[in-house]
């Protein structure tokens, strides 16, 4: 088995399921206006331990999502403040450019997918 870093990110990538994107403070509003379909927007930081397994498990999991759309909380203050991310990680739900607010879930494929599809019937507002 191979272990050095371009390995282990070129596994990872085999067994995505979901497309990932990286989001900043300049970029997310136009891109998340833009994107048809449903995102899971969530917010990380390097120094999580329950961020870097969601990095590596929610791109496999098979979830009822378009899109993974990632921020990295540390470099995007910004979006940070304007969501109102007080724990991370933080998710996010949007779909056609129009925002569902916050998931409160455990990062399982059951609990997400039952979140997004609850949310999902609630009144969407615009993007913060």
């Amino acid at each position: 088995m191979l272990t050095t870093p371009d390995a282990t990110l070129l596994t990872s990538l085999a067994i995505s399921i979901v497309p990932s994107l990286e989001l900043t403070d300049f970029d997310a509003d136009q891109r998340l206006l833009e994107l048809p379909g449903t995102s899971l927007v969530i917010f990380t930081s390097t120094g999580c331990a329950s961020c870097r397994w969601a990095r590596r498990e929610l791109p496999g999991m098979g979830l009822a999502i378009d899109r993974l759309c990632w921020v990295d909380a540390g470099e995007n203050g910004g979006l940070v403040q304007r969501y109102g991310v007080f724990h991370l990680p933080g998710l996010f739900l949007v779909r056609d450019g129009q925002f569902f607010g916050a998931l409160q879930s455990r990062l399982s494929r059951f609990e997400l997918d039952s979140a997004v599809r609850h949310a999902l019937v609630l009144e969407p507002d615009e993007l913060p």
